[in-house]
Order: structure tokens, then C-alpha cells, then sequence
């Protein structure tokens, strides 16, 4: 294409926007207002957030879950010592929700292997099936017959009664065919 162009032929559209064209030497007061607001607000306030950013890039802190301290259990406390009850009680809700968590993931483990290997479920996905018979074992072992106003206490009776039985069991074997072992 050639250096001069004809600006006849070829003309250059008109803009949008008008060119402003300053009929007068006095200075705008919207310039000076905008950067009178520009050095008294927005500066000090981006020194200082900017100032925050870099002290907390410094000082970096991932907060993922919150961590409890363990608290003694409720056999451990002594009596009348109702803070202890309280925290054991506390620490035990916790716990409880914790497993109730395991079982819910081990369950959808499951759930996804009998999904992904279809047919062949019961051959390909008996790890799975084995751990979720240990962890809702072991969990109606320690949960199970507690109802929905269960607590720290009844749990403790319960786990008692068991090992108390399990003792037993073990003083006395029953003779085979003879059914519990109880008179």
C-alpha cells in the first residue's frame, strides 16, 4: 500500500465522541476535587490494606478445622467436678460425630464400588464390604441401643455392661448345644 494515501478516497469516520475543546484558561474544579479526594481518602487507605496484605502474607496461618484438646473421659473425672462432666459430655458428642462421619464415608466407598463394578460387585468390592461391616460393627458396638438422647454416661454404662458380660463369657464357657450359658 502506498506511503500517501488519498485522504479523499479513503476518509477517516468521524469519532463518537466530540474532542473537548477548552474555550477557557480557568482550570477545572472537578480535576482538582477528584485528586484532592484521590491523596486524602484512597491513598492512606490502600497504603494501609497494602501494608495488612504483606504483613499477612508474612504470617501465614491455613485454617482448615477446628482442633480440640482432649479432655479427660468421663471415668476420669472426679465427683462433683461438673466443668469435667460437661467437657467428657462435650468431647463425646464430638466423637460420636466423628464416627458417625467414618461410617458415612466408608457407606458411600461402598456405594460408588458396587456403582462402578456393577455386576461384579460381590467379587471386586469385598474389602469395601468388610470394612463397612467392621466400622457399623464397631460402631453399634459403642453407639448402638443409645437412642437419639444418648450421652457420655449411658455410653459408659453400656461399654461397663458389655465388658462385665465379655468377663463373664470367659469365666464361665458354656458347654457346646447348650445355648447362652445362663441357668
Amino acid at each position: 500500500m502506498p506511503e500517501d494515501h488519498d485522504w479523499e478516497a479513503y476518509k477517516v469516520p468521524p469519532t463518537r465522541t466530540p474532542v473537548s475543546e477548552r474555550t477557557t484558561s480557568v482550570p477545572n474544579p472537578v480535576d482538582y476535587f477528584q485528586s484532592a479526594v484521590n491523596y486524602v481518602l484512597d491513598t492512606p487507605v490502600t497504603f494501609i490494606r497494602d501494608w495488612i496484605e504483606r504483613w499477612q502474607n508474612r504470617n501465614k496461618f491455613y485454617y482448615y478445622h477446628q482442633k480440640f484438646r482432649r479432655v479427660p473421659d468421663l471415668s476420669q473425672c472426679l465427683e462433683g467436678d461438673y466443668l469435667c462432666y460437661y467437657e467428657a459430655e462435650a468431647q463425646w458428642r464430638r466423637d460420636r460425630m466423628v464416627d458417625q462421619e467414618i461410617v458415612e464415608i466408608v457407606r458411600e466407598r461402598m456405594a460408588a464400588c458396587k456403582q462402578r463394578e456393577g455386576p461384579n460387585q460381590f467379587q471386586n468390592c469385598a474389602k469395601e464390604m468388610e470394612l463397612l461391616a467392621q466400622v457399623t460393627k464397631a460402631y453399634q458396638d459403642r453407639y448402638g441401643d443409645l437412642g437419639f438422647h444418648g450421652n457420655a454416661r449411658t455410653c459408659l454404662m453400656k461399654q461397663k455392661h458389655r465388658m462385665m458380660e465379655e468377663r463373664k463369657a470367659q469365666e464361665n464357657p458354656c458347654p457346646p448345644g447348650s445355648g447362652s450359658g445362663r441357668p
